[in-house]
């Protein structure tokens, strides 16, 4: 499930659903924003794949153990990539 193979798609996998979430935080961003923010996309259908919110708080556990992303004191997710490129 984290990796994509061969009966697995890239976007059903944690590390697809992690670019699009990593694509989504701008900025420091609330959790519930961040689930909100892909309920909507895929409502839109911008996002084609539909996780539960356990799935997502294992994609968010999943970028946290890698160093993608950071919590901050004020319980806001900050993209640790956005912010060593600038």
């Amino acid at each position: 499930m984290i990796l994509p193979k061969k009966q697995l798609s890239m976007s059903e996998s944690f590390l697809g659903f992690g670019s699009f979430l990593l694509r989504n935080l701008k900025s420091p961003t609330p959790i519930d924003n961040l689930w909100i923010n892909y309920k909507t996309a895929l409502k839109n259908k911008e996002y084609i794949v539909k996780f539960s919110f356990d799935e997502f708080i294992a994609t968010l556990d999943f970028l946290f153990m890698i160093g993608a992303i950071k919590e901050t004191e004020e319980g806001v997710m900050r993209n640790e990539i956005e912010e060593s490129n600038r």
